[in-house]
């Protein structure tokens, strides 16, 4: 992110993003096109893809209620957060690719008809 952009510019380019990541996850554009009309290299189009559906994976997980629990033994709640923080980027990168496979195959299966 380039600090001179206000953070309404910021709010526009990330929208345009996420409408080309859209566009190609929808079958309406290739990821080298929306590469092109973002004005990046296709691996820097994928590399935000994959934040892109991370995110989203993530933001519509279920969240625990109420207030956390007060840390007991610094030493081993760091590295409880730390195993749980590991776990998540897990979990997302196997439903990122749980996505990805499902698109793949309704590409396919719509190619087919």
């Amino acid at each position: 992110m380039r600090p001179n952009k206000s953070p309404q510019e910021q709010e526009a380019l990330a929208r345009r993003r996420a409408e080309r990541i859209v566009q190609v996850q929808s079958g309406l554009l290739t990821a080298t096109e929306a590469a092109r009309r973002l004005g990046v290299s296709r691996k820097t189009y994928y590399q935000w893809e994959r934040r892109a559906l991370g995110g989203m994976i993530e933001a519509l997980q279920d969240k625990e209620g109420g207030r956390p629990p007060r840390p007991q033994d610094p030493q081993k709640e760091g590295l409880r957060k730390r195993v749980e923080d590991l776990e998540a980027q897990q979990r997302v990168r196997d439903q990122v690719d749980r996505i990805r496979t499902v698109l793949d195959e309704a590409k396919s299966s719509a190619q087919k008809k």
